[in-house]
């Protein structure tokens, strides 16, 4: 299945006008476009320095390590019949990423 990602413009706000921080999503969002994950596994499988965590309150999430882990992208994530999407929860730094709870983190949740 497809990759879709959901609020991926806010990935694209964060990084403004800092090139590495540009180049470094481009990168990691044209890997996805030739996706097909059928199981949270294959996800892994595709990005091996990437982790599955399991939260108590049952909403899957999975975490990227950007440009050699100095950016974090957290995504909730849902298999559809046709698409996988990727819900983005959060985008920081390695330090940012620290001083959150990934399985809590919600920070371009509407209001």
């Amino acid at each position: 299945m497809k990759a879709k990602f959901i609020k991926w413009k806010n990935v694209i706000d964060y990084c403004g006008q800092v090139h590495l921080k540009k180049k470094a999503f481009k990168q990691f969002f044209h890997r996805t476009k030739y996706t097909d994950w059928s199981n949270p596994q294959e996800i892994i499988d595709t990005f091996k320095n990437s982790d599955l965590i399991t939260c108590k309150n049952g909403h899957p999430r999975i975490v990227f390590n950007i440009a050699r882990n100095r950016f974090r992208l957290i995504c909730g994530y849902s298999f559809r019949a046709k698409t996988v999407n990727l819900y983005i929860k959060f985008v920081g730094t390695h330090k940012e990423y620290d001083q959150i709870d990934a399985c809590k983190v919600d920070m371009f949740k509407s209001k």
